[in-house]
């Protein structure tokens, strides 16, 4: 939003032809910066709490070394990339020394703000091969200020290893279940628990599994109340909603 606009809104607020809160409305949607090949929202982090995250796959690093400067220099918050290898990583440290590299969940932390983490968010994995997920699930999580509790390698192959840990998961806010193969672990950690469920399908798997489509569909299908699902190998979205989830009942 250009200066005069700014002006122009606050003599709407003199005259009495829009209230302060349709004003901070109309805020909360501008401005964006415009780049060559992106716009960048910055009022994002008032809107979301967080700033806009940026996701590596598919762009140039000269694209992620602009998208970052521009909300290293207009946003407040920490700042999440997603999807980064460890080039990307190397790019950016002349501008972001600070930036923190997680190789296995490939995201990189910018921490510019600190609080302590708050409630509990629980984390699983069926098998140690859906970890990669799940780490993206858990930096999200941490990096917004919430309380996080791995629980890895608790498939139904071996239901055992997760009713061992039953009384910790009935402690949680929310519980985010990561998981290939034919996906079953949601639906029996949904069964078991009060507290909200976010199913994560992964790719990993054979055939059959085709790709994370077969556990999609049977989180997707689930019988247990309390199971919502995201996209295969989506764990940024299952962190982001874990934060959300979390929070709201720090709050109560």
């Amino acid at each position: 939003m250009k200066k005069e606009e700014i002006r122009a809104l606050l003599e709407k607020i003199k005259r009495g032809e829009i209230s302060v809160e349709e004003a901070e409305q109309t805020l909360v949607r501008l401005p964006y910066a415009e780049l060559d090949f992106a716009k960048v929202d910055h009022h994002r982090e008032i809107r979301k709490g967080i700033p806009e995250v940026v996701f590596c796959q598919g762009k140039e690093l000269n694209e992620i070394r602009a998208i970052l400067k521009e909300l290293l220099t207009h946003s407040r918050g920490n700042l999440i990339l997603t999807r980064a290898g460890p080039e990307v990583y190397r790019g950016i440290m002349d501008i972001c020394p600070q930036a923190e590299y997680r190789e296995r969940a490939r995201t990189i932390l910018v921490w510019r703000e600190k609080q302590e983490p708050r409630g509990k968010v629980v984390v699983m994995s069926a098998g140690t091969a859906d970890i990669p997920v799940a780490e993206e699930a858990c930096a999200v999580c941490e990096i917004t200020g919430n309380a996080v509790e791995r629980l890895y390698d608790v498939g139904v192959a071996g239901v055992h290893r997760l009713l061992a840990h039953l009384p910790s998961l009935e402690k949680a806010n929310v519980i985010v279940v990561v998981a290939g193969m034919e996906g079953a672990l949601a639906s029996v950690v949904g069964g078991l628990v009060a507290c909200p469920v976010i199913a994560v399908p992964t790719s990993v798997g054979y055939g059959a599994q085709f790709g994370g489509l077969a556990p999609l569909l049977t989180m997707l299908n689930s019988c247990a109340p309390g199971v919502a699902v995201v996209n295969i190998d989506n764990g940024f979205g299952a962190g982001f909603i874990a934060h959300l989830i979390n929070q709201s009942a720090c709050r109560v």
